[in-house]
């Protein structure tokens, strides 16, 4: 498929995130209305999830019309994705025990994934009404990729991460973001060995759902190591968002890029997130 990205194509991903954004948030403020059940995996599922995931599955169908995987539809096999160069890749709430905790950091994540590659993705945040995009040059019509910041709809600013030859140099803190509620024994190790190899302090940070990414591209933060289980569905859109403002997404194991579609199972490997791709974070890290 030859496909080019074009600024009517942004504008109405960005719309289909931000009309599913009013529908959570029509649940949000009425938290009487959520029918809060626990899917089969444990995880729980609200009127919320639901009612976004109807909307966007509709919508993006008359975007583009190639195959839908979300997280509240039935996993195709691995046989039948495996021919798919191009298809959506989409979590309607990431993020829904923040939505039931009511501390407003959940998102809609909305990617395109181009041979197992998230090549476009759309991150919108509800509460404030902030959207992030993010598309590879591969896809765009010029020679540079598009990673860019809304809010209300409006374009904001170019996301660009920060400088770590430049922090180095100046032995600025590094800033580090953690999980709320997903820590684990090797992310502890692992920070251990920042702080003995980083010339300033480490500076601990939180956020929910996807946003860890998208801080990291907007130069918020620096390093988001996930040593702890997620799904492809909450990662691509924002690691498309984060490549495109010039970071990378690498399996914490062997560094090789983080990529969708490979097996049955849509469970990710362990990853690091990191700002400015031409650092040596592998040097660092090792």
């Amino acid at each position: 498929m030859s496909l080019i990205i074009d600024q009517a194509f942004t504008t109405q991903l960005i719309a289909i995130a931000r009309t599913a954004g009013d529908a959570i948030l029509e649940i949000y403020n009425a938290p009487e209305t959520a029918n809060i059940q626990t899917k089969s995996d444990d995880s729980p599922l609200t009127a919320a999830d639901v009612a976004a995931h109807q909307l966007i599955v509709r919508e993006l169908l008359k975007l583009l019309d190639v195959p839908v995987i979300s997280e509240e539809s039935v996993l195709p096999s691995l046989a039948e994705r495996q021919v798919w160069s191009t298809y959506w890749l989409v979590d309607p709430l990431d993020g829904t025990k923040e939505f039931i905790a009511r501390n407003g950091q959940f998102t809609v994540n909305i990617a395109l994934i181009v041979n197992t590659v998230p090549l476009a993705g759309v991150v919108h945040v509800p509460v404030t009404d902030e959207t992030y995009l993010g598309v590879d040059q591969s896809l765009t019509q010029h020679q540079s990729a598009r990673a860019e910041k809304y809010l209300a709809g409006v374009f904001q600013s170019q996301l660009k991460t920060q400088s770590m030859a430049e922090k180095l140099s100046q032995q600025q803190p590094l800033d580090v973001l953690m999980s709320l509620r997903h820590g684990s024994e090797g992310q502890t190790a692992l920070v251990a060995k920042l702080e003995s190899r980083w010339p300033a302090p480490l500076n601990p940070l939180s956020a929910g759902s996807s946003l860890k990414f998208c801080w990291i591209a907007e130069g918020r933060a620096d390093f988001y190591p996930r040593l702890a289980p997620t799904c492809e569905w909450d990662t691509a859109a924002a690691q498309a968002v984060l490549c495109a403002a010039g970071g990378m997404v690498v399996r914490a194991n062997d560094f090789a890029p983080l990529r969708c579609n490979t097996q049955e199972s849509l469970l990710n490997p362990f990853f690091l997130a990191m700002g400015d791709a031409s650092f040596d974070w592998q040097s660092l890290l090792a």
